[in-house]
């Protein structure tokens, strides 16, 4: 599968399948510590403001439409971590397990040093063991663990941080 893939910069036609896999993983993971549904427009401004900063918003296409998407931004505001971002990487429930994440960290660590970044930070649900050992596949080591700073599920969750040098 991972072949008919094309990794690619998201258009605005792009945003219902990006909408449909973000508010899957809301509805059914940790991996997003949010409960409620994004629309349409919320993410049409989202990438917007995104793209306007200069980072990408990076989709993975196949047969079936958007099958996956990545992205990067400020890993926080002060100047001094300027060269310093946070990503995102969310593939579609029926496509995870088939190298299309990979696909997507490999062209997203491309562009972040493409821009000069230093340092990619990855925050990653602590029971989530799947996206761990994916972050450490690509390099990235665990730095942090912080305990019970996540509330969903009606349970409280630890948030463990990734870094990989670019």
């Amino acid at each position: 599968m991972g072949d008919a893939i094309e990794i690619r910069d998201a258009q605005a036609g792009d945003l219902p399948g990006l909408v449909a896999i973000y508010n899957d993983v809301i509805a059914t993971s940790t991996a997003i510590y949010a409960e409620l549904p994004v629309t349409l427009e919320d993410r049409a401004q989202w990438w917007r403001a995104r793209t306007a900063q200069g980072y990408p918003v990076l989709i993975a296409c196949d047969a079936q439409g958007v099958a996956g998407f990545a992205t990067f931004g400020d890993f926080r505001t002060w100047p001094g971590y300027r060269f310093t971002v946070e990503h995102t990487v969310h593939v579609r429930a029926a496509g995870r397990g088939q190298g299309i994440g990979t696909r997507l960290m490999q062209a997203l660590l491309r562009r972040a040093a493409a821009l000069g970044k230093h340092v990619m930070i990855a925050g990653v649900d602590a029971a989530n063991a799947p996206s761990i050992r994916f972050h450490e596949r690509l390099g990235f080591d665990r730095c942090g663990h912080l305990r019970e700073v996540g509330f969903k599920f009606d349970r409280w969750l630890d948030l463990v941080f990734l870094q990989r040098h670019i």
